[in-house]
């Protein structure tokens, strides 16, 4: 069964999974959803995550939902390159590293949630900007300290070979540009986004890159 990726070509967090699919150097069919016509909401993806939600993996075991999910299950089965460390102390560290942005940056700068406070609470264009920059910025601010003062930095998050920490990490950095988000106060961060994206497989499943980039 060939791989089948449900997605969105400007969400992040299908952006870490068509990374990972790259690195991996594995073919999939694209499958996109227009997220601001609902087409995420039809019965016909429902019925394959009842969350609602992009992206969802179509795999031969079977349909997974979440990207942090799909990424150690896609590590786990096409184990080569890895992308996560060999000891337990430092698949933790990739792991919290990466989790800094699926955690705690991603969940609250979403699209339905930018989505609801418009909607809601009247929230216009700069207050939506506003309230995504805080909350990116604050996430950054941590990662730039980390990545800076912990010894286990290399070339990339964590030593001179690609993880999940930098799949995330370059997936946040490239949707914040849409919010005047500037790696200027990061330069770690900058350092490493700017490696990453000089690779095939960054460079490949960039928004612009994808068949129904509008």
């Amino acid at each position: 069964m060939t791989l089948i990726l449900h997605n969105y070509f400007r969400s992040s967090t299908s952006l870490r999974v068509r990374i990972v699919l790259g690195l991996k150097g594995l073919d999939y069919e694209y499958a996109g959803y227009a997220l601001l016509d609902n087409a995420h909401k039809q019965e016909s993806f429902l019925s394959l995550n009842p969350q609602g939600l992009v992206p969802a993996l179509q795999t031969p075991d079977g349909v997974i939902a979440q990207s942090m999910a799909i990424m150690e299950y896609l590590d786990e089965v096409y184990p080569a390159p890895a992308l996560l460390p060999d000891t337990p102390i430092a698949r933790a560290r990739v792991r919290s590293l990466a989790q800094i942005v699926a955690m705690d940056i991603h969940p609250i700068n979403n699209l339905r949630l930018l989505q609801y406070i418009r909607t809601e609470f009247g929230a216009d264009d700069a207050a939506v900007k506003g309230w995504f920059q805080q909350w990116a910025n604050e996430g950054f601010a941590a990662l730039e300290s980390r990545l800076t003062d912990e010894p286990e930095t290399g070339r990339f998050c964590h030593g001179d070979t690609v993880s999940l920490a930098d799949v995330c990490l370059v997936s946040q950095a490239v949707n914040n540009r849409r919010f005047d988000v500037s790696l200027d106060a990061y330069p770690t961060i900058e350092r490493i986004v700017t490696q990453c994206l000089a690779l095939p497989a960054f460079i490949h499943a960039l928004p612009e890159n994808q068949p129904d980039a509008v």
